[in-house]
């Protein structure tokens, strides 16, 4: 895959998230912006960099780690609480500016690339974007918008993580005032 510099250039943005959000895994809450080698969607194929996502709002973030698809072909969209419990939740604010590329408009278009790297359910495709995009630029990630939410996320790489991102202490996603109104949002109930 080849990418235009000037576009690429052309498609940066400086952006700031402030209390954008992380949902992780409960396991993992001593390190609120750790992060291992995965199979998401702008994950290196080569296993070359890793990646930290942060959502705008927690419905969004909510529904990218934990409900993704789910519910497909069922009537009854439903957690429990050992499904939720399992999770904690941290908000993620920039201390700099990030450089990213933003997607959430048109870029795929002029990058003369598939919509499918920002749309679709596979992601192999998307994995290869970012790993040339990675290997050719110094951009510290992608700005994009959920596949299922349609909200602001953004993919942050190794790079930038450590100098650019700061984060509050992980906590339970369960004793969140917030999490029945973002299931409600999302249209899921909790079964106890």
């Amino acid at each position: 895959m080849v990418l235009d510099p000037v576009i690429v250039a052309g498609l940066m943005r400086r952006f700031q998230p402030t209390a954008y959000l992380r949902t992780t895994p409960w396991a993992h809450r001593a390190t609120p912006l750790g992060m291992g080698f995965g199979k998401t969607r702008f994950a290196s194929p080569v296993d070359a960099f890793k990646l930290v996502y942060i959502a705008k709002d927690l419905p969004t973030s909510i529904a990218e780690a934990i409900v993704r698809d789910r519910f497909e072909g069922a009537a009854a969209r439903a957690l429990t609480m050992a499904d939720i419990s399992d999770w904690g939740v941290c908000a993620v604010d920039a201390t700099a500016r990030l450089r990213v590329l933003d997607l959430r408009k048109d870029g795929c278009f002029q990058l003369g690339i598939s919509t499918d790297i920002v749309g679709a359910k596979a992601q192999d495709e998307a994995r290869l974007f970012s790993q040339t995009l990675y290997d050719t630029s110094d951009l510290d990630g992608i700005l994009y918008h959920s596949r299922l939410r349609k909200k602001d996320c953004v993919a942050v790489y190794d790079r930038a993580v450590d100098t650019k991102l700061a984060a509050e202490p992980v906590v339970e996603l369960e004793t969140l005032a917030a999490l029945v109104p973002a299931l409600r949002s999302l249209k899921i109930d909790v079964i106890v």
